[in-house]
């Protein structure tokens, strides 16, 4: 399974999201640090889940990296669009 893969498996069993949209952005780095050949380094993430009306937004960042755990070291960069 890819990473793309296991951070929508993971996020979708955390949260049971009503929108989820993983996008591997690695392509548009291509030159820069952390960028590895075939992609997979570089993720956005929109997510929206009532599971986070209750957080603040530093909650909500901590809870989503909680969720992807050891995929998290293996990826360079990771930008998060969170919401109820």
């Amino acid at each position: 399974m890819g990473v793309e893969a296991e951070i929508r498996e993971s996020l979708e069993q955390a949260f049971a999201p009503s929108e989820l949209e993983v996008r591997d952005d690695s392509e548009q780095h291509r030159g820069h640090a952390g960028y590895q050949e075939g992609g997979e380094s570089h993720f956005s993430v929109r997510i929206r889940s009532e599971r986070f009306a209750s957080l603040n937004r530093v909650q909500q960042h901590r809870a989503v990296h909680k969720a992807l755990g050891d995929i998290v070291p293996r990826i360079h960069a990771l930008a998060l669009d969170i919401g109820v």
